[in-house]
């Protein structure tokens, strides 16, 4: 597997300690993105949060994920969690280093009281010394909160003085664009009070047996939630219950317990599971299957493939401004282009990190990651398979437009689309996964052939 390495550069490391107003959580920042341009040590509030021992047990809960591997778990995995200010709040998110969990804490404006939020996104340094530090508060005291250092502590460092490099893989940084596709497919299906909560997820496992995966199913019942041996309608998949451990930390500080999931399908699928807390959520969303990470989905190359996305997408993203909800029908207005391709557009930046997607509020919101969609498209063995096929010129449209014939070596398969849109191809891949985990090679290829023939056709016809 291909890496590459990232580096984390702070002035000092993130630490708790005694000030004249009570405990003082200082976060330090790496280089980051801000409506300004790139920073070194970025500064997005300071302030006092609302309710210190949720807050600081959720924090804990989002250094878990970035610290865990649930896939392989011998295997370490060590990623300081990103922070996006999004001038009404604070997103804390992590990967797993299986990335098969993503874990997202949003601070929301009811849970800080303090200066203006700034615009920005960054990384944060999280120690073993600041983990220790953070199990330690209490309720009863204030706590303090500063993301970043302020201009004068910045003057009084030559460089930084916590330096980590870290291998990074590459389907790590694809998951943040998966999920956000994924995420975008859910639909609340169940809200349980805080005692219906707690014992569902009490009685969860803490941990698989001798390594054995698990995929359990869940559906409503009054206040609770039942298990049920198959994906009935409106079930929702619990795929390794064991995944959720992390979501201990925060059980007596928990209002209300909220799941979203797609509609109930023949096989695993992906969810979210969302604990309420005073002026805050937390949630944790599951890939498919504890061996199946994000980063597989495929979700995202729909809108790789396609010429009109990438250009799209360069429009949409001067339009963005670490906005905590984005309005497709006001980004569609501004830009003129049609709310379908502006979520395509929205799609593909989300290969670069720019994009995310709250379940909680049905929206999308925008971040800034040093990473680029080139980047993504490049690494994707899929695409690039398909790139493979359509300059070989192994594609031949059907007369009526709905069937192609793919011919690969002495292998020929058949791709078909309804009126409807719906791709169904004769490959295995196809036979396996019936589009669950995006198009095939064929299908991608398919699509590219016909975005070609539909350009050729209207260039001649402007030119008639």
């Amino acid at each position: 597997m291909s890496q590459a390495a990232y580096a984390y550069a702070y002035l000092r490391p993130s630490a708790v300690s005694d000030g004249a107003d009570g405990p003082r959580l200082a976060l330090e920042t790496s280089g980051g993105a801000t409506p300004l341009g790139a920073v070194s040590n970025p500064r997005f509030f300071a302030g006092f949060l609302a309710d210190p021992a949720p807050a600081a047990a959720a924090l804990l809960a989002v250094a878990d994920v970035a610290a865990a591997r649930y896939y392989q778990p011998q295997l370490r995995a060590s990623l300081d969690p990103v922070v996006t200010a999004n001038g009404d709040r604070l997103r804390f998110e992590s990967f797993s280093g299986c990335c098969g969990v993503y874990a997202r804490l949003d601070v929301l404006g009811a849970g800080l009281d303090g200066d203006e939020i700034g615009h920005g996104t960054t990384n944060v340094d999280v120690n073993n010394p600041l983990r220790e530090a953070l199990t330690r508060i209490g309720p009863g005291d204030p706590l303090h909160l500063a993301v970043g250092p302020d201009a004068l502590e910045v003057t009084t460092f030559d460089g930084p003085v916590v330096e980590k490099k870290v291998p990074l893989p590459e389907r790590w940084l694809r998951g943040f664009a998966e999920t956000q596709v994924t995420a975008a497919g859910f639909d609340l299906r169940a809200e349980l009070p805080a005692a219906e909560a707690v014992r569902f997820l009490r009685s969860l496992p803490r941990g698989g047996r001798g390594g054995a995966r698990t995929v359990q199913w869940i559906v409503p019942a009054g206040r609770t939630l039942r298990p049920t041996t198959r994906p009935v309608p409106g079930a929702v998949c619990l795929p390794g219950p064991e995944r959720l451990a992390a979501l201990q930390r925060v059980l007596r500080h928990a209002s209300a317990l909220r799941v979203y999931g797609p509609v109930a399908g023949d096989g695993p699928a992906a969810s979210a599971w969302e604990v309420v807390l005073p002026g805050m959520r937390l949630t944790l969303t599951l890939s498919p299957d504890v061996s199946r990470g994000f980063s597989g989905e495929g979700g995202v190359l729909g809108a790789l493939a396609t010429g009109t996305a990438e250009q799209d997408a360069e429009l949409v993203a001067v339009l963005l401004a670490w906005e905590p909800r984005i309005e497709i029908a006001e980004l569609a207005e501004q830009s003129g282009l049609t709310p379908a391709r502006v979520r395509a557009a929205l799609t593909r930046l989300g290969t670069a990190g720019q994009i995310g997607y709250d379940t909680a509020e049905a929206a999308y919101f925008h971040r800034q990651l040093p990473y680029d969609a080139g980047r993504a498209e490049a690494r994707n063995p899929r695409l690039r398979a398909a790139h493979a096929l359509v300059a070989a010129g192994a594609v031949r449209l059907e007369a009526g437009g709905e069937l192609a014939t793919v011919t690969v070596d002495d292998h020929v398969q058949r791709v078909r689309t309804d009126r409807a849109g719906a791709v169904g191809c004769t490959c295995l891949w196809w036979a396996k996964y019936r589009g669950g985990r995006g198009p095939c090679k064929h299908a991608l290829a398919v699509g590219m052939v016909r975005e070609n023939a539909a350009k050729a056709s209207d260039t001649v016809g402007a030119g008639a």
